[in-house]
């Protein structure tokens, strides 16, 4: 698998959304950074980026293909986890797989129920329509738009830079396997039902069409140290529309993991 790989310390794992890849995640590096003590991994996922899908053919399988890079690249070290989107449904199982090991789990707008047609979502909804922004957008600007909440030239820019390569370099067909079988085998928490105590984050947004915050809020109880967060003012791509906010929370996260380790 192709993993980018900043700093040193111990290892933080992140994990991308569907169609996408590691990019979209560079912007909480800065803040990753300035915590100090962080090896952070950011992963391709099979079908990915740099990563080819191989047999890949399922999200089973890629919870599969993760821990095997886990295992090659940490070996028995403990490490924290951070998802986005399809990444965070990903990042709950290897949580769950791996929980002796896990100091702590993340997920940003992530999934917690794979079927669409079975999710609590909001409807979708334009805040702050810009038409500069679209402008700037170019030829991306349907894609930009399809899930931009507060339209912006800032997130433009973000989105252009960090999703939009994703995007394009996606292997199509792989997806479409993959999303044939996007469904766990079963849930993390209902296979494994003693609450997980690691420090947590789940960052939720209030105008997510695509994942929503119900979904993720209604397994609360299962996180006992977890922050549970909804923003407003943002959509499915809530770390790049609120990103001062979404960089506080993270940083509070990694704190509450280290004052846990002691």
């Amino acid at each position: 698998m192709n993993v980018v790989e900043h700093g040193t310390g111990t290892p933080l794992v992140l994990l991308h959304g569907f169609g996408l890849d590691h990019r979209v995640l560079l912007p909480l590096d800065p803040v990753l950074e300035a915590a100090g003590g962080w090896r952070r991994l950011y992963v391709d996922l099979p079908g990915a980026g740099g990563t080819p899908a191989g047999d890949v053919g399922s999200t089973q399988d890629v919870v599969t293909a993760v821990e095997d890079e886990l295992e090659r690249r940490i070996g028995d070290e403990p490490f924290a986890v951070l998802g986005q989107s399809f990444g965070g449904m990903v990042a709950r199982q290897v949580a769950h797989d791996l929980r002796p090991r896990v100091l702590g789990l993340a997920t940003v707008a992530g999934v917690f129920v794979a079927e669409h047609a079975r999710r609590d979502v909001p409807p979708a909804t334009v805040l702050r329509a810009d038409p500069a922004a679209l402008a700037l957008a170019g030829e991306a600007a349907a894609d930009y738009a399809e899930g931009a909440v507060v339209q912006s030239e800032a997130h433009v820019r973000a989105f252009l830079e960090h999703v939009r390569p994703g995007l394009l370099a996606a292997d199509t067909r792989a997806l479409a396997r993959i999303a044939a079988r996007y469904a766990l085998d079963r849930e993390p928490e209902d296979a494994d039902p003693e609450p997980f105590t690691a420090p947590g984050l789940v960052l939720t947004a209030r105008q997510d069409h695509v994942v929503g915050y119900e979904d993720a809020w209604a397994r609360r109880s299962h996180y006992p140290r977890t922050t549970f967060v909804v923003l407003d003012g943002a959509g499915h791509d809530v770390e790049l529309e609120q990103p001062a906010l979404t960089a506080a929370l993270v940083a509070d996260w990694l704190a509450r993991m280290r004052a846990h380790a002691g």
